[in-house]
């Protein structure tokens, strides 16, 4: 029940994080011996592979038993109940561990979950199709592009598409804000109130689907060559927090390994725990996305230099951060 109270409190807190904790020191972690409690934003497609861990009893294998499992919606909330001690691990996007990093030197990436960059850019099956990248590019100018709001990774990737052909997506387009529900994104796209999206997967894979939408320009697909293989989908930390968690830290890593390892074996059962996971996904989303889920998801939780690199690179150049930690300096330290 403590636990629970420390967790709600941190929820509570989570938007005065920037300001609030800058000056606070992290907390220990409220959990006894052999527990770990595990948030993550949401059930996104990047949490996939925690959805195999625990469904198929890999981390109770493992001598390892998760407490909390909240899904506390942003990232900011994620970062505040770490800070908290209310959980031990955090499961969100790169962005998220950049900008703890930026107000705790003890931030560290724990695992790697997706490396590419699962946002896509969506269009009406008769927008135009030009062959080269920098042509698409031009096609979004003066559109409106729905995002899921300012700051996210999709409104990033589209400053960062523009800036790379020397546009301003500020004034050469309009960004408009649809939040993050999958169906006020695909409706505004149906009804014509924007026409394109940057959007997280599954999105695209829905809107062709429901043939109102198609894959414009896509990073995870190889469209983008600067940002291929780029680090995405991580489970977070402090060095407070797993100091005293390195054997529960080690057993949550052989569990990952499993389950990474699992969508890279049988596509049937990958499709089947696909669809137990994102329930109401149409039958044709859900195998459209096996594929691309075995190509951007690694085979083991370890990060990779090259992977890490590429991500805080794309952080700086599109202005998502400003400042980010170099590769060994977000490394659980031993």
């Amino acid at each position: 029940m403590s636990s629970r109270r420390t967790f709600l409190k941190a929820l509570t807190a989570a938007p005065l994080l920037g300001v609030a904790t800058a000056g606070c020191a992290t907390r220990e972690s409220t959990t006894p011996a052999g527990v770990l409690n595990v948030g993550q934003i949401s059930d996104s497609v990047a949490f996939f592979p925690l959805f195999i861990a625990e469904k198929k009893g890999y981390f109770t294998d493992e001598g390892l038993e998760l407490g909390e499992r909240p899904r506390l919606g942003t990232g900011a909330k994620v970062a505040a109940a770490l800070k908290s001690g209310s959980i031990d691990l955090g499961a969100a996007v790169i962005t998220d561990a950049f900008n703890l990093a930026k107000i705790d030197d003890g931030t560290r990436i724990v695992s790697s979950l997706v490396t590419e960059y699962y946002v896509d850019i969506v269009v009406p099956p008769s927008f135009p199709e030009p062959a080269s990248l920098e042509d698409k590019i031009k096609a979004l100018r003066g559109r409106n592009i729905g995002i899921t709001g300012p700051g996210s990774g999709t409104e990033a990737l589209v400053d960062y598409l523009f800036s790379s052909i020397g546009l301003d997506a500020a004034t050469d387009a309009t960004l408009v804000n649809l939040g993050s529900a999958t169906t006020s994104a695909i409706g505004a796209l149906k009804a014509n109130r924007v026409d394109a999206l940057s959007f997280f997967q599954p999105i695209a894979q829905q809107a062709a689907a429901a043939n109102v939408g198609r894959t414009y320009i896509s990073p995870a697909r190889g469209d983008v060559p600067s940002l291929r293989g780029a680090l995405h989908g991580v489970v977070f930390s402090t060095q407070k927090l797993l100091d005293r968690k390195k054997n529960e830290l080690a057993a949550f890593q052989r569990a990952m390994t499993r389950a990474l390892s699992d969508i890279h074996g049988d596509p049937a059962q990958v499709r089947q725990l696909l669809g137990q996971y994102l329930k109401g996904t149409d039958g044709k989303a859900l195998d459209a996305l096996v594929p691309i889920l075995r190509q951007e998801v690694p085979v083991t939780p370890e990060v990779q230099r090259a992977s890490y690199d590429t991500a805080r690179a794309f952080h700086l150049d599109s202005h998502l951060v400003r400042k980010a930690p170099d590769y060994t300096a977000v490394l659980v330290k031993s």
